[in-house]
């Protein structure tokens, strides 16, 4: 009985290792960091398909992506163009987010590692007579920080 509870145990922080790795990534990835102020619409904003407006446009930046607005030639509709900003490191808007993108790279890698080896904490649970569990957890709080 106490072995199931172990391995459910160890089966649930294996998964929650592995999503909350996933989240930190796509948190890294996106670009809804600063959200602007709703741009006013005109009667250039008017959906032709529906005949309403559409909803107001927020321009967004990230770490190193952005998302504007953009006009198509032969739609009438405008649509929402998402894209790095950035071609390389020193190009980052500034240098605390420059530190931010180098604290959070490394802190995804730790997370990725992490949830990695937690899929052979089903297998192993101690190496050396330490407990994988410990030293993942203290490599988690430190990838947290």
């Amino acid at each position: 009985m106490c072995h199931v509870i172990v391995t459910c145990r160890s089966m649930l922080w294996t998964l929650l290792s592995i999503v909350v790795a996933f989240a930190e990534l796509i948190a890294f990835m996106s670009a809804d960091w600063l959200i602007g102020k709703a741009k006013p619409s005109g009667s250039e904003d008017v959906d032709n398909r529906t005949g309403g407006s559409q909803e107001p446009y927020h321009p967004t930046l990230g770490i190193y992506g952005r998302c504007t607005r953009i006009s198509h030639m032969q739609l009438s509709r405008r649509d929402t163009l998402c894209s790095p900003y950035a071609e390389n490191f020193n190009e980052i808007a500034s240098g605390f987010w420059q530190a931010t993108a180098i604290f959070l790279a490394m802190g995804i890698m730790i997370l990725c590692a992490v949830a990695f080896v937690s899929v052979f904490t089903m297998c192993v649970q101690s190496i050396m007579k330490k407990s994988i569990f410990n030293v993942c957890g203290l490599l988690q709080g430190i990838a947290g920080m």
